[in-house]
């Protein structure tokens, strides 16, 4: 029960943990939509511009001009600044013409230094002359007096600092609050730069020329309404449509929900949606001729009447030299009165763009919605059908904004839901893969259990080599086997038993993998460990010989002090050989077993088992031995194994832990006795009895005295028992 409990409060802490992804992704997303950060908006008005250069604004011919001071013009009438005179010239011909509205994108805010009473103060002239151009009308009054019947309004600059003041031009209107204040939400600024007060006082109208443009410097919007200190200006566009109508109030509508801002201001007829601080996207068309017309064709009395009767008229400047250029969203420059003369092309003819109030609130919906949903999926399902799924919904996201825009002309963002959504897959990828890689790392120790760990290591990294089938190699194998356990299970509790072979296993089979052996098999016991697969080992003769000694010193270790304590633990056998074997998976479809076949493998395994005919430890055979160094070994003899019929040059390795009772480490005496064996069988005899005497526990050195004492001469040892 308690197992239970613990099982089900980890999995679901895990699925809390889990779901938290989800949830972070849309935060994330509302933290973008709130903090609205540069790049953000960037990206955002990228994608607004390309929907504007993809599908611009088909021009339809509407009641609105440009009359633009334009090179040609310069070129003929002179450069700028033009006398007043010249200008209040201008402003009588369009009049005489039957203009609605007499806008001008243009700043007077000096008096003009081409008046005649101007140049008195410049000119050394007599007293006649002098009284003689005092009686000329002076530029501006005549400027004053052309615009007195009504219908010009006149542009002023505003500015962020607070140099200059900021007093009001003349106003000529009042605004209607529909909501609470709107003064809150319209861009702030500091101080105004007018006209000169005789001509404001003279204009109808006067608005701000200035743009709020973006941080990009695209003009996307034209200001309705503006802050200064603490009154609100109307700009030029709206001035010059209310003046074209003869309206008197501006009624300002604001949301009834609080901190919105803005949504629309009545102008005369029209009603023009706003955003939040007054203004109105403008979608643009491209540059047509039918709306501009040169000024100097206007003072040639080229144009008829029938042009320019009843239209709202902006005297503005495209020439270079006049620096009245602004970035478009359709990329390259504009003239700047041209967004105020297409702002008011699209109030006439109702086409504006729309960017609602609910846009905001959509658009988190769709970050809730999507991340949710999206987050989810990529937990639960592959990371090829989370990714399509996500690109899926992106790409509908993207759809629908541009459906939206086309068809509703609306502008709704498919950057911050986009964004926002990828975070979510994101997020629940990186989640999903460090599950993956968690469960695959628990797998993989798990295995690891069952399996050679190097074994599951080269399988994960090489799954195409798991196949059924097999390949020749050169390969080393150690065979150990525990004498007495059966014997030791009769004697001592088996449970006992048990744990003190688990517990000699698990530092036996340690031992192997610290030498990068594979684990081939555990029966009972018995321990087989293999070198050089599945991953080529050069050196496997001495990893496998070092890896033997090792297995030798700490099984000795274990079982004398187990012996200490009154445990009958049994000593360990080990033989080692190494030749050419069949090394990969076999078995069937169903199951396979990753091992190794071939002669060498039942050779090191009767090496182990000889070792109970020769009173050794551990033998290990010259195919081994031929690879290694730093190991003192003796000769045990050429054996002919059970079974085979070529004899085996076999050695015992002697290392420190594992010295022959009473025999030195290097034992010359041995080897000179061993020489005499195939030379003569009756010295050999009388060394090894002496040998004997000298060392009455050394096993090899009784197994040769007692075949010699039979008769037996020779190294070769035929074997006739397994």
């Amino acid at each position: 029960m308690r197992r239970w409990l613990i099982r089900k409060v980890r999995r679901w802490f895990g699925l809390s943990i889990n779901m938290l992804v989800p949830l972070l992704a849309v935060v994330i997303g509302a933290a973008m939509l709130l903090i609205d950060p540069p790049l953000l908006q960037t990206l955002r008005q990228t994608v607004f511009d390309q929907y504007q250069r993809v599908h611009p604004r088909v021009y339809q011919p509407a009641p609105v001009r440009i009359i633009d001071i334009d090179e040609e013009s310069l070129a003929r009438i002179g450069q700028w600044p033009w006398p007043r005179s010249r200008v209040a010239e201008l402003v009588e011909r369009l009049r005489q013409a039957g203009a609605a509205a007499i806008g001008f994108d243009v700043l007077f805010a000096e008096p003009d230094r081409t008046s005649p009473k101007a140049m008195l103060g410049i000119w050394n002239l007599p007293d006649t002359t002098r009284r003689s151009i005092a009686s000329l009308p002076d530029h501006d009054h005549l400027l004053a007096s052309a615009m007195e019947p009504g219908g010009v309004v006149l542009g002023f600059a505003l500015e962020r600092d607070g140099t200059r003041g900021a007093d009001l031009p003349a106003q000529n209107y009042r605004y209607v609050m529909m909501g609470d204040s709107a003064l809150p939400f319209a861009h702030a600024f500091a101080s105004a730069v007018p006209s000169l007060p005789l001509l404001s006082a003279a204009a109808e109208g006067n608005g701000v020329m200035t743009f709020v443009p973006d941080n990009d410097g695209v003009v996307r919007r034209v200001p309705l309404l503006l802050r200064l200190g603490d009154a609100l200006v109307p700009s030029l566009a709206a001035e010059v449509l209310r003046v074209g109508q003869g309206a008197q109030n501006y009624l300002v509508r604001t949301s009834e929900t609080p901190g919105v801002g803005m949504t629309e201001v009545k102008i005369g007829q029209f009603t023009v949606p706003t955003t939040s601080a007054g203004e109105t996207w403008v979608h643009y068309t491209r540059p047509v001729k039918e709306r501009t017309i040169s000024a100097w064709r206007i003072l040639a009395n080229e144009i008829p009447d029938a042009e320019l009767q009843g239209n709202l008229l902006l005297v503005g400047t495209s020439a270079q030299g006049l620096m009245d250029l602004r970035f478009s969203p359709l990329g390259g420059v504009m003239p700047g009165v041209e967004a105020h003369a297409q702002m008011l092309e699209q109030v006439l003819t109702d086409s504006y763009l729309y960017r609602p109030a609910w846009a905001n609130s959509i658009e988190a919906l769709t970050i809730i919605i999507g991340s949710m949903t999206l987050g989810i999926l990529g937990l639960v399902t592959g990371a090829l059908a989370s990714a399509l799924l996500t690109l899926a919904v992106i790409a509908g996201i993207i759809w629908g904004g541009w459906v939206a825009f086309i068809d509703h002309r609306l502008l709704l963002d498919p950057v911050t839901p986009s964004l926002g959504i990828f975070s979510a897959f994101m997020l629940s990828s990186l989640m999903h893969h460090f599950s993956s890689e968690r469960r695959q790392r628990f797998v993989k120790q798990a295995f690891s259990r069952y399996v050679s760990p190097n074994l599951v290591s080269y399988i994960v990294d090489h799954p195409t080599e798991l196949e059924l089938g097999g390949q020749r190699q050169e390969c080393s194998f150690i065979f150990t086997d525990l004498v007495g356990f059966t014997t030791l299970m009769e004697k001592i509790d088996p449970a006992e038993a048990v744990a003190l072979l688990n517990a000699y296993l698990d530092d036996m089979i340690a031992i192997a993998f610290q030498f990068h052996g594979t684990l081939d098999r555990i029966v009972g016991d018995a321990v087989a460990i293999m070198f050089s697969a599945p991953v080529r080992q050069p050196d496997h003769r001495q990893r496998a010989l070092s890896c033997a000694l090792a297995m030798q010193r700490f099984a000795t270790k274990y079982s004398e002090d187990l012996q200490a304590k009154g445990v009958p633990f049994g000593h360990t056998r080990i033989g080692i050989h190494t030749g050419e074997v069949i090394v990969g998976n076999f078995g069937g479809s169903t199951i396979f077993d990753y091992r190794a076949l071939g002669d060498p493998v039942n050779t090191a395994s009767r090496l182990e088992a000889v070792n109970k005919h020769l009173g050794t430890r551990v033998c290990v055979s010259e195919a081994t031995l031929s690879g290694c160094t730093g190991v003192v070994t003796r000769p045990v003899g050429r054996l002919v194994l059970k079974g085979k019929s070529k004899p085996l040059m076999v050695f015992q390795p002697i290392h420190e832990g594992l010295e022959i009772p009473g025999a030195p480490l290097v034992d010359p005496q041995y080897a000179a006795a061993y020489a005499l064996l195939n030379k003569d069988p009756v010295a050999a005899r009388a060394a090894f009895e002496q040998l004997a005497q000298e060392r009455p526990t050394d096993p090899l050195v009784h197994l040769h005295l007692r075949r010699l004492q039979d008769n037996q001469t020779g190294d070769l040892i035929v074997m006739t028992e397994k």
